[in-house]
């Protein structure tokens, strides 16, 4: 038997209230509470610095209240047509938000997902998503699509009009997106995304 005292990733308590296993196999509601947990450590931080100072409520640090608050949130335990099971996203109602608590977290499709992840840290000097053509003295301008695939939006001759392609067409696609969602969305989340804007920094 689990000690139910040793603390999970130096900083959660597990409990005795709900099992971590089912059949012999962790459930997902325990793994994304230890996901969620790792995300708040150092030894993450080294690894995946867009995690640096990430940390949680005093509240999701319990499983027990973690696993509740999970059966009451709209989206929990969706599966999209892929069968990937949605996301717990801790940054959509609150933009560059630090912290996983019960006020600050929602669940949406890994496609929703995968459209807001930022690529500061590895853009350059460029506005994001832009680059320079060496070769014609352009801007180019790309677009993560939320499938893993990259729209190509043009080249443009400052890098300012670049981003402003990207902007303008990322910002059309999440609420296009939303959109599709609506109906299995929390309200919060939906409205967030709607309002969205994309920031050059």
């Amino acid at each position: 038997m689990r000690n139910s005292n040793k603390l999970v990733q130096g900083i959660g308590f597990k409990g005795m209230d709900y099992p971590s296993c089912g059949n012999g196999k962790p459930l997902k509601v325990y793994q994304m509470w230890r996901g969620l947990l790792e995300r708040c450590t150092e030894k993450c931080w080294t690894k995946h610095p867009s995690y640096v100072d990430t940390t949680c409520s005093d509240n999701f640090k319990h499983f027990t209240f973690f696993y509740e608050w999970c059966q009451e949130q709209i989206g929990f335990g969706n599966t999209d047509d892929n069968g990937r099971s949605w996301h717990l996203d801790k940054d959509i109602l609150f933009k560059g938000n630090k912290l996983y608590s019960e006020d600050t977290c929602v669940f949406v499709p890994q496609r929703i997902n995968a459209l807001l992840v930022n690529c500061n840290t590895s853009r350059g000097e460029f506005p994001i998503c832009t680059h320079r053509n060496k070769y014609c003295d352009t801007f180019v301008s790309v677009c993560n699509n939320g499938t893993g695939k990259k729209e190509y939006l043009g080249s443009f001759k400052t890098a300012q009009e670049a981003f402003l392609a990207y902007k303008t067409f990322k910002e059309a696609l999440i609420k296009q997106v939303a959109n599709e969602y609506k109906d299995q969305l929390d309200p919060r989340a939906y409205q967030a995304l709607m309002n969205y804007e994309v920031n050059e920094k």
